[in-house]
């Protein structure tokens, strides 16, 4: 009898939980088959826009859209083509710097993210630390920064980051002037992004060019820290790279792209480095933010030219001892996803 009991109170709980389960899904199902065919334009482009940015959940958005209203959607919140290249001698490195006060962290709030910014006075503080040599595992960020004796850093460049292992850059790493890794080969629109021997910024579209003319580019620019990211807009990825090239802020189409946690690097007219990360996908209940989001910031703070790395739940950022933002992931909330490289900030 009281076995019976049992298996009945056991039974009804089972129950009462399937109906639950049953009806969260249901009503997820029915709130996003409205962001996506609702009355709110708005709502519908940046909900497709920033699920097609997951690295995981982009199938959500073809479940109810096809493949010609998805197309629709990405070319009308893109970002317009810009083929400006840096002109150097629009920056002038001020080494008259206090490095006391080398380092200013603001906080940056906005209408779905809050965002941190570094401005680093002196840009040669700041290199490429690594985990090199490669294994199949990376380190979490705060890891990077206390192995280059730093006090502080952001992610950095593309990697390969399935199932957080994050071992193994892709494109290419420059790190002290020392080619680390180098291959471009089946990786499109791929873009240097770093800083050379005179501590400029530089942002290198590397399109059509192979492995060999890129070791070439390295040297003849003097590049001495440098990742790799992805200027590609498509259902599959919506990567961009440049967001001000000589003051001039990058075109939008619509929003330009989904909001979602982003990383971000720019330089002043003094040669002052702007290091930004903002939180998204649900941390502290923010979306995120999108392309223009980052210019804006960016130009505001005087940015003479600034570029996008990678983001999503790599962006993260570290100062004295502390994560100043982290990773959206559940189970990496106090610290980072696994990097390969990380652009760190030393004290002289």
């Amino acid at each position: 009898m009281v076995v019976k009991k049992f298996f009945g109170i056991v039974g009804k709980f089972l129950s009462f939980l399937l109906l639950t389960v049953l009806g969260v899904f249901v009503l997820l199902l029915l709130t996003i088959n409205l962001f996506c065919n609702g009355p709110s334009n708005k709502a519908r482009e940046l909900f497709v826009t920033t699920f097609l940015e997951t690295g995981q959940m982009k199938f959500v958005v073809s479940i109810f859209l096809d493949d010609k209203e998805i197309k629709e959607i990405v070319n009308n919140n893109s970002l317009q083509v810009m083929d400006d290249v840096i002109n150097p001698d629009l920056i002038t490195v001020d080494k008259t710097n206090d490095l006391k006060e080398n380092i200013e962290v603001v906080e940056i709030p906005g209408n779905s993210f809050t965002a941190k910014m570094m401005i680093v006075k002196d840009p040669s503080t700041i290199s490429l630390a690594t985990t090199y040599p490669w294994t199949e595992y990376g380190v979490e960020l705060d890891k990077l920064v206390k192995k280059s004796n730093a006090v502080a850093g952001i992610n950095g460049g593309l990697y390969v980051s399935a199932s957080n292992k994050g071992g193994r850059p892709l494109g290419l790493t420059v790190s002290g002037g020392e080619i680390l890794h180098l291959n471009v080969t089946g990786l499109r629109g791929v873009y240097l992004i770093g800083l050379d021997q005179n501590n400029l910024l530089k942002i290198i579209d590397l399109a059509g060019k192979n492995n060999e003319q890129v070791k070439n580019i390295i040297i003849n620019e003097k590049i001495r820290d440098a990742v790799a990211f992805q200027e590609e807009a498509s259902d599959k990825n919506n990567h961009f790279v440049k967001l001000i090239i000589n003051g001039e802020k990058r075109v939008l189409n619509g929003l330009g792209s989904g909001a979602n946690p982003r990383t971000a690097i720019g330089q002043r007219k003094d040669g002052s480095i702007l290091l930004l990360v903002t939180d998204g996908r649900g941390a502290s209940g923010h979306l995120g933010a999108t392309a223009g989001d980052l210019i804006d910031i960016m130009h505001e703070y005087g940015a003479l030219n600034a570029a996008n790395l990678d983001g999503g739940s790599s962006s993260s950022m570290y100062y004295k001892d502390a994560y100043l933002m982290t990773s959206v992931t559940l189970y990496h909330s106090n610290s980072s996803w696994k990097l390969p490289t990380a652009f760190v900030v030393k004290e002289k």
